[in-house]
Protein backbone atom coordinates (compact mmCIF):
# COMPACT_ATOMS: atom_id res chain seq x y z
CA UNK A 1 0.00 0.00 0.00
CA UNK A 2 1.41 3.35 -1.04
CA UNK A 3 1.65 5.92 1.76
CA UNK A 4 1.72 9.65 1.09
CA UNK A 5 2.71 12.65 3.18
CA UNK A 6 0.37 15.57 2.44
CA UNK A 7 1.94 18.80 3.76
CA UNK A 8 -0.68 21.19 5.12
CA UNK A 9 -0.23 24.64 3.66
CA UNK A 10 -1.98 26.11 6.69
CA UNK A 11 1.40 25.81 8.43
CA UNK A 12 3.49 27.12 5.54
CA UNK A 13 5.26 30.49 5.38
CA UNK A 14 3.27 32.36 2.75
CA UNK A 15 6.04 34.94 2.38
CA UNK A 16 8.29 32.16 1.05
CA UNK A 17 5.71 30.02 -0.68
CA UNK A 18 7.35 29.61 -4.09
CA UNK A 19 10.62 28.38 -2.61
CA UNK A 20 8.85 26.07 -0.16
CA UNK A 21 6.76 24.52 -2.94
CA UNK A 22 9.95 23.80 -4.87
CA UNK A 23 11.44 22.04 -1.81
CA UNK A 24 8.29 19.93 -1.46
CA UNK A 25 8.44 18.91 -5.12
CA UNK A 26 12.15 18.09 -4.91
CA UNK A 27 11.39 15.96 -1.84
CA UNK A 28 8.99 13.87 -3.92
CA UNK A 29 5.75 15.12 -2.38
CA UNK A 30 2.68 14.21 -4.45
CA UNK A 31 -0.17 15.60 -2.30
CA UNK A 32 -0.67 19.17 -1.11
CA UNK A 33 -3.32 19.65 1.60
CA UNK A 34 -5.16 22.96 1.37
CA UNK A 35 -7.45 23.89 4.28
CA UNK A 36 -10.32 26.21 3.36
CA UNK A 37 -12.02 27.73 6.43
CA UNK A 38 -15.02 30.06 6.32
CA UNK A 39 -15.32 31.33 9.90
CA UNK A 40 -18.71 29.61 10.16
CA UNK A 41 -18.21 25.85 10.07
CA UNK A 42 -15.00 26.44 12.03
CA UNK A 43 -14.11 29.59 13.99
CA UNK A 44 -11.02 30.41 11.95
CA UNK A 45 -10.74 31.90 8.44
CA UNK A 46 -7.92 30.78 6.15
CA UNK A 47 -7.88 31.26 2.37
CA UNK A 48 -10.14 30.54 -0.58
CA UNK A 49 -10.40 30.36 -4.34
CA UNK A 50 -7.94 33.17 -5.30
CA UNK A 51 -5.09 31.77 -3.19
CA UNK A 52 -5.58 28.22 -4.44
CA UNK A 53 -5.72 29.50 -8.01
CA UNK A 54 -2.42 31.31 -7.43
CA UNK A 55 -0.69 28.28 -5.90
CA UNK A 56 -1.94 26.12 -8.76
CA UNK A 57 0.20 28.15 -11.17
CA UNK A 58 3.33 27.23 -9.21
CA UNK A 59 3.06 23.45 -8.95
CA UNK A 60 1.63 20.26 -10.46
CA UNK A 61 1.19 18.47 -7.11
CA UNK A 62 -2.21 16.95 -6.43
CA UNK A 63 -4.36 19.53 -4.63
CA UNK A 64 -6.28 17.92 -1.78
CA UNK A 65 -8.69 20.76 -0.96
CA UNK A 66 -10.25 20.30 2.48
CA UNK A 67 -13.47 22.31 2.62
CA UNK A 68 -14.17 23.30 6.22
CA UNK A 69 -17.14 25.38 5.11
CA UNK A 70 -20.91 25.29 5.47
CA UNK A 71 -22.99 24.35 2.43
CA UNK A 72 -20.06 23.12 0.31
CA UNK A 73 -22.52 22.34 -2.47
CA UNK A 74 -22.48 26.06 -3.33
CA UNK A 75 -18.74 26.17 -3.99
CA UNK A 76 -17.73 22.88 -5.63
CA UNK A 77 -17.33 24.18 -9.17
CA UNK A 78 -15.44 27.29 -8.06
CA UNK A 79 -12.80 25.27 -6.22
CA UNK A 80 -12.53 22.77 -9.03
CA UNK A 81 -11.97 25.63 -11.46
CA UNK A 82 -9.32 27.04 -9.12
CA UNK A 83 -7.31 23.83 -9.45
CA UNK A 84 -8.60 21.31 -6.90
CA UNK A 85 -7.87 17.71 -7.88
CA UNK A 86 -9.60 16.23 -4.84
CA UNK A 87 -12.50 17.99 -3.11
CA UNK A 88 -12.95 16.91 0.46
CA UNK A 89 -16.02 18.07 2.40
CA UNK A 90 -17.22 17.49 5.96
CA UNK A 91 -20.13 15.14 6.51
CA UNK A 92 -21.29 17.54 9.23
CA UNK A 93 -21.31 20.58 6.92
CA UNK A 94 -24.26 19.72 4.67
CA UNK A 95 -27.70 18.15 4.77
CA UNK A 96 -27.10 16.65 1.32
CA UNK A 97 -23.87 14.60 1.35
CA UNK A 98 -24.99 12.30 -1.48
CA UNK A 99 -25.69 15.34 -3.67
CA UNK A 100 -22.30 16.88 -2.85
CA UNK A 101 -20.58 13.63 -3.81
CA UNK A 102 -22.49 13.63 -7.10
CA UNK A 103 -21.56 17.27 -7.77
CA UNK A 104 -17.87 16.62 -7.17
CA UNK A 105 -17.87 13.60 -9.46
CA UNK A 106 -19.54 15.63 -12.20
CA UNK A 107 -16.63 18.09 -12.15
CA UNK A 108 -14.16 15.25 -12.72
CA UNK A 109 -12.47 15.73 -9.35
CA UNK A 110 -11.77 12.98 -6.84
CA UNK A 111 -14.18 12.84 -3.89
CA UNK A 112 -13.20 13.02 -0.24
CA UNK A 113 -15.39 13.06 2.85
CA UNK A 114 -14.29 14.08 6.35
CA UNK A 115 -15.58 13.37 9.86
CA UNK A 116 -14.85 15.32 13.03
CA UNK A 117 -13.68 13.63 16.24
CA UNK A 118 -17.18 13.53 17.73
CA UNK A 119 -18.85 11.99 14.65
CA UNK A 120 -19.30 8.20 14.73
CA UNK A 121 -17.58 6.40 11.89
CA UNK A 122 -20.81 4.49 11.20
CA UNK A 123 -22.30 7.74 9.83
CA UNK A 124 -20.10 7.19 6.75
CA UNK A 125 -21.50 3.78 5.80
CA UNK A 126 -23.95 5.01 3.12
CA UNK A 127 -21.08 6.65 1.22
CA UNK A 128 -18.14 4.25 1.52
CA UNK A 129 -18.50 2.89 -2.01
CA UNK A 130 -18.79 6.33 -3.58
CA UNK A 131 -15.70 8.17 -2.35
CA UNK A 132 -12.00 8.09 -3.19
CA UNK A 133 -10.77 9.19 0.23
CA UNK A 134 -12.00 9.42 3.81
CA UNK A 135 -10.38 11.88 6.20
CA UNK A 136 -10.47 11.20 9.93
CA UNK A 137 -9.79 14.30 12.01
CA UNK A 138 -7.60 13.68 15.05
CA UNK A 139 -8.04 17.26 16.26
CA UNK A 140 -11.02 19.61 16.31
CA UNK A 141 -10.90 21.37 12.92
CA UNK A 142 -10.10 25.03 12.60
CA UNK A 143 -6.59 25.60 13.94
CA UNK A 144 -3.18 24.09 13.26
CA UNK A 145 -0.76 23.00 15.96
CA UNK A 146 -3.27 21.18 18.20
CA UNK A 147 -2.40 18.07 20.19
CA UNK A 148 -3.22 14.67 18.68
CA UNK A 149 -6.42 13.03 19.95
CA UNK A 150 -6.00 9.24 20.29
CA UNK A 151 -9.72 8.33 20.36
CA UNK A 152 -10.34 8.69 16.57
CA UNK A 153 -7.66 6.05 15.88
CA UNK A 154 -10.36 3.43 16.40
CA UNK A 155 -12.23 4.95 13.44
CA UNK A 156 -9.18 4.50 11.24
CA UNK A 157 -9.00 0.85 12.28
CA UNK A 158 -12.68 0.35 11.51
CA UNK A 159 -12.36 1.98 8.07
CA UNK A 160 -9.35 -0.21 7.29
CA UNK A 161 -11.32 -3.27 8.38
CA UNK A 162 -14.31 -2.36 6.20
CA UNK A 163 -12.02 -1.65 3.26
CA UNK A 164 -10.52 -5.12 3.49
CA UNK A 165 -13.78 -6.89 4.29
CA UNK A 166 -15.95 -5.31 1.58
CA UNK A 167 -13.39 -4.45 -1.09
CA UNK A 168 -13.67 -0.67 -0.88
CA UNK A 169 -10.96 1.34 -2.62
CA UNK A 170 -10.87 4.58 -0.62
CA UNK A 171 -7.67 5.99 0.81
CA UNK A 172 -7.70 6.68 4.54
CA UNK A 173 -6.37 10.12 5.42
CA UNK A 174 -5.61 11.46 8.88
CA UNK A 175 -5.26 15.11 9.88
CA UNK A 176 -4.30 16.61 13.21
CA UNK A 177 -1.31 16.51 15.51
CA UNK A 178 0.73 14.10 13.40
CA UNK A 179 4.35 14.00 14.57
CA UNK A 180 7.20 11.52 14.66
CA UNK A 181 5.63 10.17 17.86
CA UNK A 182 2.06 9.80 16.58
CA UNK A 183 2.80 8.81 12.98
CA UNK A 184 3.39 5.10 13.78
CA UNK A 185 0.04 4.99 15.62
CA UNK A 186 -2.00 6.11 12.59
CA UNK A 187 0.02 4.03 10.14
CA UNK A 188 -0.45 0.93 12.26
CA UNK A 189 -4.19 1.65 12.32
CA UNK A 190 -4.34 1.74 8.51
CA UNK A 191 -4.03 5.35 7.38
CA UNK A 192 -2.14 5.87 4.12
CA UNK A 193 -2.46 9.63 3.46
CA UNK A 194 -0.88 11.64 6.26
CA UNK A 195 -1.57 15.36 6.60
CA UNK A 196 1.37 17.03 8.32
CA UNK A 197 1.63 20.75 9.02
CA UNK A 198 3.87 21.61 11.94
CA UNK A 199 5.74 18.31 11.44
CA UNK A 200 6.80 19.48 7.96
CA UNK A 201 7.09 23.26 8.27
CA UNK A 202 7.74 23.78 11.98
CA UNK A 203 11.38 22.69 12.31
CA UNK A 204 13.04 25.00 9.80
CA UNK A 205 14.32 22.32 7.41
CA UNK A 206 11.41 21.13 5.29
CA UNK A 207 13.36 18.55 3.30
CA UNK A 208 14.85 16.95 6.43
CA UNK A 209 11.45 16.84 8.14
CA UNK A 210 9.88 15.11 5.14
CA UNK A 211 12.73 12.61 4.97
CA UNK A 212 12.21 11.72 8.64
CA UNK A 213 8.48 11.22 8.19
CA UNK A 214 8.87 9.19 5.00
CA UNK A 215 11.44 6.93 6.62
CA UNK A 216 8.78 5.93 9.14
CA UNK A 217 6.15 5.50 6.41
CA UNK A 218 8.37 3.11 4.45
CA UNK A 219 8.27 0.69 7.38
CA UNK A 220 4.50 0.28 6.84
CA UNK A 221 4.28 0.12 3.05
Amino acid sequence: MAIYIAPSMLSADFTNLGADLKVLEESGIKYLHLDVMDGRFVPNISYGVPVIKGIRKATNMLFDVHLMIVEPENYIQAFRDAGADLLNFHLESTRYPAEVIKQIKETGALVGITINPQTPVEALTPYLGDVDLILVMTIHPGFGGQAFMPEPVEKIKKLAQWKKEFGYTYDIEVDGGVSMDTLPIVLEAGANVIVAGTAVFGKGDIAASIAELEAVCKEYE
